[in-house]
């Protein structure tokens, strides 16, 4: 069993699901209310793939 993540480390993955949300939120707001759904699009991707890079960090 792994010890659970703390220090540094959890700091970092707590920065990344920040950054996830606030990309979400964003790409989200312009592809509602700008109408650049380019834009957008590739803020919400950025945004999966750091939930999914925090994932495999924490796993």
């Amino acid at each position: 069993m792994t010890p659970p993540i703390s220090g540094t480390g959890g700091a970092l993955l707590a920065l990344a699901m920040l950054g996830a949300f606030a990309c979400a939120i964003g790409g989200g707001w312009m592809i509602a209310k700008r109408g650049d759904r380019q834009k957008g699009t590739l803020l919400l991707v950025m945004a999966a793939v750091l939930v999914g890079n925090v994932l495999v960090w924490a796993l």
